[in-house]
């Protein structure tokens, strides 16, 4: 059921001519937007259109057909090489959709947006992140072959399928692309095929300036199977689509190794000035060498946007190619449901990310007045989890053992001969391994997410978060569910240093729209966290996990609370807070010690443990005022990082204790005195605060 080449190409002039009108399409939407990339999107027609009508199985009827195979624009900057085949296949997009390219409200926005435009499986402009969104899918489907259909034959599981994506020069430089490519050839993705459009041309016009490696053997050592097709190889520039087919056809042929095609091309031809230039790479021809060009193509160079009826025909009739590979697919997946119907109701299930009735008994309920990390806590979620949750797998950047992020008793997903001792596997296993690769793993992830409905994590430090930073921003922007296990969430990791303390990372990572930050005050708050980031099926979300020991709180282990985002932990003794102490996290201890000391003091002090501020300030103003009364001003906010956004919650009269610089390398505890987070210090901030509200009238001395 892998990808149904047409066995025999038959390469009409039709079929030219439609090509021909791609270049010219190409030209006309980035004329008339003002801007835009047409040079890639001409010289990649040919190998775009023959993808599209004789390679790709797919069904423009039913974009979300499970059995089609995944395309990914990893070079989003050339989305009209996406946006015109979806024009030309039947998905929907007009030729007025691709004369609103880059406008507002358009379905052709400047980089290709999942979830925007029917036919776009995944939101690529970043370079390098495509690639690793087409791992992340080829690793998903052997993934959910395994869970849903292990036994069937090679290609004839209704869940065998392949991914292709076409990448550029930027692509390949970017040093994702080396983490992911890398990750492919170990994992032997043999579903993965990826058209490298080696144009030598960036923005920087010729990438000899900064490119002389031999990207083929490059992949070559990677363990890819690698194939070049040359159109310069005679001396001069001839589109050879039959040798280019037969590149698709040993692509899709091998099973045991991903693939790349590495296709020579000349950027922006046959424009007769601006081809093989950075000047036709990221900007408009202009209207002389669009008419120069059009003369060329032998099309009408006072016309645009002219797309003939007949070419339009020829196009969609891949249409009715694809609606007969569906129906012989559909035929093969009733089998399969009838033949497995417990396997089917788990699919039916997991595709719809609907979790399974009562799951969240599994979830451990932790001692109140034991002590444990939350990274630990976490580990135990997940094994406990195991079992009735079989659609979430992840692993760490080799870091499981200080994230744990492994369930035990999962094998590892991983080919049978790289299985190691401590790690035992196969290639339907669960346990994800991505070596010392975090921006890799944040693509692979998002591409895991995008495929079929599996929930992936993965883990790394808290510090090292910056290197995902990017595959993080594109997993908020397209709503993906993906989890983030980022331990060692602060100087509490100690003798490490500042090189490993995060500090403005908390606040940094908040500021990103739709990614939820959770930092868990102990165990029960990190296992309410855990079914609260599950339960939400739209957006990413981090857990900040810490290396050290805290205490189980007695106030900790109601789920439903802690989803608030922000509650009230323990309350003053009165009833009626003088002052409120906002704490997260680890400092949340500080924070139960500083309204200990408070009370003794007579100063009535509620806590109020604020684990994700995402998830609180979701709430409705009743609850939010419930908790932090407007009428109680005097507050703090603490927490091991830079203060930023706490300003918010405490108000101008109220106060942070924070870190406002790096850490250094000691034991924890010891920096935290030398820090000044400490309760004596937390306590006197409250009274501070009281001070500004003019509570703190003093006493009477007397004469």
């Amino acid at each position: 059921m892998s990808s149904e080449l047409v066995p025999d190409l038959e390469w009409s002039d039709l079929d030219r001519r439609t090509v021909d009108v791609i270049r010219a399409l190409s030209m006309d939407a980035v004329e008339k937007a003002g801007s835009g990339h047409p040079g890639t999107a001409m010289s990649l027609a040919p190998a775009a259109y023959l993808l599209f009508q004789r390679v790709l199985r797919h069904d423009p009827t039913d974009p979300a057909w499970v059995g089609r195979d995944r395309f990914v624009l990893s070079a989003g900057h050339s989305s009209l090489t996406l946006y015109i085949q979806l024009f030309l296949s039947g998905y929907g997009l007009t030729l007025d959709d691709l004369a609103s390219l880059r406008q507002w409200g358009s379905l052709t926005p400047g980089h290709p947006e999942h979830g925007h435009t029917l036919g776009v499986e995944t939101t690529t402009g970043p370079l390098g992140q495509g690639i690793g969104n087409a791992v992340g899918m080829a690793m998903a489907q052997r993934r959910e072959r395994g869970l849903f259909d292990p036994d069937a034959a090679p290609g004839e599981s209704p869940f065998d399928h392949r991914v292709w994506c076409i990448a550029s020069d930027g692509d390949i430089e970017e040093g994702i692309s080396h983490e992911v490519s890398s990750i492919a050839g170990h994992q032997k993705l043999g579903n993965l095929n990826v058209i490298y459009d080696a144009n030598h041309i960036s923005i920087e016009d010729d990438t000899a300036i900064a490119l002389s490696e031999d990207v083929a053997k490059r992949y070559e050592a990677y363990g890819w199977h690698v194939i070049s097709v040359d159109w310069t190889e005679t001396g001069e520039y001839v589109e050879n689509v039959e040798k280019l087919y037969e590149a698709y056809r040993a692509a899709a042929a091998e099973t045991e190794r991903p693939t790349l095609i590495k296709l020579r091309t000349i950027i922006g031809w046959p424009a007769p000035n601006k081809q093989n230039t950075g000047k036709i790479h990221g900007s408009a021809l202009g209207a002389d060498e669009v008419a120069a060009t059009k003369e060329i193509l032998g099309l009408d160079p006072s016309k645009s946007f002219i797309a003939p009826d007949d070419v339009v025909a020829h196009a969609r009739e891949v249409a009715e190619r694809g609606r007969a590979l569906h129906a012989k697919w559909n035929e093969t997946f009733d089998e399969w449901r009838s033949e497995y119907p417990e396997n089917a109701e788990l699919f039916d299930r997991v595709i719809v990310r609907k979790l399974p009735a009562g799951w969240e008994e599994a979830l451990p309920v932790f001692e109140a007045g034991k002590s444990m990390a939350t990274r630990k806590a976490s580990g135990t979620v997940l094994t406990a989890l195991a079992p009735v949750l079989p659609e979430l797998w992840g692993g760490s950047a080799d870091l499981a053992e200080s994230n744990n992020t492994t369930m035990e008793g999962e094998p590892s997903f991983i080919p049978e001969e790289y299985q190691t001792k401590a790690f035992p596997g196969n290639r339907y296993g669960r346990t994800l391994h991505f070596g010392i690769r975090e921006h890799g793993m944040g693509s692979i992830l998002n591409g895991i997410a995008l495929h079929n409905g599996t929930r992936p994590y993965g883990g790394t430090f808290l510090v090292f978060s910056d290197y995902m930073r990017p595959a993080v921003r594109l997993a908020a922007l397209m709503g993906l569910p993906v989890t983030y296990i980022w331990t060692h969430d602060s100087i509490g990791l100690g003798e490490d240093g500042p090189t490993h303390q995060p500090v403005e990372h908390l606040w940094a990572l908040r500021a990103i729209p739709g990614l939820d930050v959770v930092r868990p005050a102990d165990a029960n708050e990190t296992s309410a966290a855990w079914k609260a980031v599950l339960e939400h099926t739209d957006r990413p979300a981090a857990l900040a996990l810490t290396r050290q020991n805290l205490p189980v709180y007695e106030g900790s282990s109601d789920f439903e609370k802690v989803a608030k985002g922000g509650y009230i932990l323990e309350e003053a003794s009165t009833g009626q807070p003088a002052v409120v102490i906002i704490g997260t996290g680890s400092e949340v201890e500080l924070a139960v010690d500083a309204r200990r000391i408070l009370e003794d003091e007579g100063i009535p002090a509620r806590v109020v443990s604020m684990p994700c501020v995402e998830w609180f300030n979701a709430q409705d103003d009743a609850y939010k005022q419930l908790v932090l009364p407007p009428s109680v001003r005097a507050r703090v906010a603490v927490e091991a990082g830079i203060a930023l956004g706490w300003r918010e919650f405490v108000g101008e009269e109220g106060e942070v204790v924070s870190l406002e610089h790096f850490g250094a390398s000691a034991p924890y505890k010891t920096l935290y005195e030398q820090f000044g987070l400490t309760a004596e210090r937390v306590a006197a901030a409250a009274k501070g605060s009281l001070a500004r509200t003019g509570a703190d009238q003093g006493h009477t001395t007397g004469n």
